[in-house]
C-alpha cells in the first residue's frame, strides 16, 4: 500500500507481439532500456511481457514508445496498473 510519505510509481505489463523468430532480440533489446522490471518470452497470442515501472505516466509512455518502435516489434498493447 501506498502511503502519502512513499513516491508514487506507474506500473504496467506491456505485451509483445513480435516477427516471427525475433522475440529473443527484442528481448535483448528491451532488457538494454531503463524502468523495465522484468521480461520475458511467453506462449498464446503475445511472444513477450514486460513488466515497467517508472515515476509518471509521460516516462512510461516514452518507455513504452521505445519498445514500440524497435525492430522486431509488430504491435503492443499496454496493462496500465491502477490505484486500488
Amino acid at each position: 500500500m501506498v502511503t502519502d510519505s512513499e513516491p508514487s510509481m506507474v506500473d504496467a505489463c506491456v505485451l509483445i507481439r513480435t516477427e516471427k523468430g525475433k522475440f529473443v532480440d527484442v528481448i535483448e533489446k528491451i532488457k538494454l532500456l531503463e524502468k523495465i522490471v522484468d521480461v520475458y518470452p511467453v506462449l498464446g497470442r503475445y511472444d513477450v511481457v514486460v513488466h515497467v515501472s517508472t515515476n509518471d505516466s509521460k516516462e512510461l509512455g516514452r518507455t513504452i514508445t521505445k519498445i514500440s518502435n524497435m525492430a522486431g516489434v509488430i504491435f503492443t498493447e499496454s496493462l496500465v496498473e491502477v490505484e486500488r
